[in-house]
């Protein structure tokens, strides 16, 4: 066995149980195309301020924050036109929750006791999940310095008396202001549950849409494909995989083999890698799994064929292997960071399940070229490492006996 094999392969292996422990304890989230969810569209309301291609902009960017900061899986939120927006949200059926995230415009204001507003949200510095004296979910906030002096001139003035604090004109909560607050600290506790608490602080951590939205159209979306459509293309995927496990092994004879090895490593590595990133499963980026594969096996093909011409030439087996990888290593590296490019510009210039497919191509073709470079040929090295003369033989060159 080659100096530095056993490290290689014990590497090897260390990153195979890390993949698939990973695969194991974090399951994969589907999308909207997959497992369904809630369409919404929002139009800007015109008795707020102007519609202006900023603010639009402006709420897009609200909106993706509120929604990503509540762990919803690969969203779609793009603009329709100069005043609406189109929100998709895998996973998510209650129509309520949807309008409670994205539809709510998230103005908070605390209101002196004949209903004019002293304090609003702008004024807001952190917002924090928390719990008031008995146990129950409360949200605990902080304000700027302008707001601390506001804050403190309200409670100085209205000491005594019963204030409001108000969320999208709603009462949140009637106060009863008995001391004057200097620090600039209150807490807003009521009836509510911790996932609306938890709601609530998302929606003013991310602050206020720059224009009101009203909601034109809200439906629940089933996955295009059904339970049976999803069974089939798992099948025809795994009747593909083994087709090419024996075409790999019919052509390449012991290379073909070690590349099924290299290439069920791959699998089981990107799946984890995906599944560790909290990746989300469409349509496209099943695809860009099938893709990738495809150039994993490509990458395997053009160093057996490198070797295959080394041995021709007449070179023993070791040298072939060697000179084989090294030559085929540009060619591989060359391709590949020319369709890793082409992921990149889709990931950023892409949206929704794009992306999708732009994560799952450009993290197979990273994996591929570890599994293709490093996998392959620690294994290939150490089997023909126990006996090249006899090994030769099983590398389908015509020819060849040593």
């Amino acid at each position: 066995m080659r100096r530095g094999s056993g490290w290689r392969i014990g590497i090897i292996l260390a990153v195979l149980v890390v993949a698939g422990v990973l695969l194991y304890v974090t399951p994969f989230n589907l999308g909207l195309d997959l497992k369904g969810g809630v369409h919404v569209v929002l139009e800007a309301d015109e008795t707020g301020e102007p519609i202006t291609n900023e603010n639009m902009a402006g709420v897009v960017s609200i909106i993706e924050r509120r929604i990503n900061a509540l762990g919803v899986s690969e969203p779609i939120i793009q603009r329709q036109g100069a005043r609406r927006v189109i929100v998709e949200l895998p996973g998510i059926h209650d129509q309520q929750q949807a309008i409670d995230t994205v539809g709510k415009t998230a103005l908070l204001e605390f209101k002196d006791p004949y209903g004019n507003t002293a304090v609003d949200g702008s004024y807001v510095k952190s917002v924090q999940l928390g719990t008031d004296r008995y146990g129950r979910p409360a949200i605990d906030i902080e304000f700027d310095r302008e707001g601390v002096q506001l804050f403190a001139q309200m409670t100085t003035r209205y000491q005594g008396q019963l204030t409001q604090i108000v969320l999208d004109g709603e009462v949140l909560q009637e106060v009863l202001i008995r001391e004057p607050i200097l620090e600039g600290k209150a807490q807003i506790s009521g009836s509510f549950t911790h996932e609306e608490a938890r709601h609530m602080v998302v929606l003013l951590q991310e602050g206020s849409l720059p224009i009101p939205m009203k909601i034109m159209e809200i439906r629940n979306v089933g996955p295009t494909l059904g339970q049976d459509s999803i069974n089939r293309s798992f099948k025809a995927g795994i009747v593909g995989v083994i087709l090419v496990f024996v075409y790999m092994m019919f052509y390449y004879k012991l290379p073909g083999l070690v590349a099924d090895i290299a290439l069920s490593c791959y699998i089981v590595i990107l799946l984890g890698m995906l599944s560790a990133i909290n990746a989300v499963l469409t349509l496209p980026g099943i695809a860009g799994i099938i893709l990738s594969i495809g150039m994993a096996v490509d990458a395997n093909v053009l160093v057996f064929e490198r070797i295959k011409e080394e041995l021709a030439e007449g070179k023993r087996l070791r040298s072939a292997i060697d000179s084989g990888f090294s030559r085929a290593f540009r060619t591989i590296l060359d391709s590949n960071i020319t369709t890793l490019i082409t992921a990149i510009v889709l990931f950023y210039a892409g949206a929704g399940s794009v992306r999708g497919f732009a994560v799952t191509l450009g993290l197979g073709i990273l994996v591929s070229m570890f599994t293709a470079v490093v996998v392959t040929k620690t294994l290939l090295n150490w089997v023909v490492d126990r006996d090249p003369d006899k090994m030769v033989r099983y590398f389908g060159v015509r020819g060849l006996t040593k």
